[in-house]
């Protein structure tokens, strides 16, 4: 069996990143109101999740969940490296690209299956997008981050910066 890896080009999109939305000047003084509205927002999500909708993409069917792809994050020497498992998708459905200091990954996935038979036809269609957004640590260097995609994983490699790489300086404290 031939092993291949294939490059994926990354794109670097040119936009201003979103501010976020500031927080009510009381919310600082309301821990408790704090927690609520974090607990709520994990109920809604909660409520929104998959397993409540079996027939679409990314719910019980055991051979396609799409919804969130398992990601590995890990710093190396050198560079920082970034793996997500894509089984069953082809590099051309997937996009990766940087965009307001953030790593995107995004991708698509479309199965049809069609069966004939004396006595049956059955034809199947599942889909699903997803899409993950990490924060790109300072101290790398943005324009040479490369993309491979090799048996079903996505190896994403951000290389860190010339200044980053310089070893630890200590300060001598001085008596006053």
């Amino acid at each position: 069996m031939v092993e291949t890896t294939k490059k994926i080009a990354v794109k670097k999109v040119d936009a201003k990143p979103a501010a976020p939305a500031p927080a009510p000047a009381s919310a600082a003084w309301h821990p408790i109101g704090n927690l609520r509205r974090e607990i709520d927002r994990l109920f809604e999500d909660f409520d929104r999740g998959s397993w409540l909708r079996p027939f679409r993409a990314g719910g019980l069917s055991p051979n396609f969940s799409l919804a969130v792809p398992a990601v590995n994050m890990v710093e190396r020497a050198k560079a920082f490296e970034v793996t997500a498992e894509l089984a069953g998708m082809d590099e051309k459905n997937i996009q990766v690209s940087v965009r307001g200091g953030n790593l995107i990954i995004s991708g698509e996935k479309t199965d049809e299956k069609e069966e004939h038979s004396k006595d049956y036809h059955v034809r199947e269609r599942q889909f699903g997008s997803f899409e993950r957004m990490f924060s790109i640590p300072p101290g790398v260097d943005a324009g040479k981050i490369e993309a491979q995609f090799k048996n079903g994983v996505l190896t994403v490699t951000i290389p860190k910066a010339a200044e980053a790489l310089k070893p630890e300086k200590k300060i001598p404290i001085k008596a006053a």
